[in-house]
């Protein structure tokens, strides 16, 4: 990997999406997998958006995690732009407590695709761990933390319950 390379891309709707996709940041960081968080939004800034997408090849970037609310349009913007793997995290929302979000995320036309994981806290957890075992395909040293990330957080489950 390239010094400058960041591999992995992080981007929100608004700062308020930032205590969801931490979550994702979290993930990528302990697993040693280098990422960069920005709020980009697809209706109210969206030269930043394209801008975004054109420059993730010279950094490096293999795959995109996109979260938003609402209309929650950025991953599916983002995946038309680019080819990369694109992983959606819809926001869980006071209104329709993220459903809106989730539909919005998942339902693409043919064609365009995006990989779309649960609403809120766990789908960005899970989309740091999903963005890992794609870079784990082509990486060994990155696989073999995963696989012991993995292990570890079967070794913290108990098998017997407690009083």
């Amino acid at each position: 990997m390239a010094e400058n390379e960041t591999l992995v891309g992080i981007i929100m709707g608004s700062q308020s999406d930032w205590g969801t996709m931490k979550e994702a940041a979290k993930i990528l960081d302990e697993l040693g997998i280098s990422n960069e968080a920005k709020i980009i939004s697809a209706h109210r800034t969206p030269q930043r958006l394209h801008d975004y997408v054109d420059a993730a090849d010279a950094k490096g970037m293999k795959i995109i995690i996109a979260g938003a609310g609402a209309a929650a349009h950025l991953a599916g913007v983002t995946a038309a732009l680019t080819t990369l793997p694109v992983l959606g995290v819809p926001m869980e929302s006071p209104a329709l407590k993220g459903m809106d979000s989730l539909l919005s995320t998942v339902q693409m036309p043919g064609g365009i695709p995006v990989a779309t994981l649960a609403i809120g806290k766990a789908g960005a957890k899970n989309a740091g761990l999903f963005a890992t075992a794609i870079i784990a395909l082509s990486d060994k040293d990155v696989s073999e933390r995963l696989i012991a990330w993995r292990k570890k957080q079967a070794a913290a489950i108990p098998l017997d319950p407690v009083d």
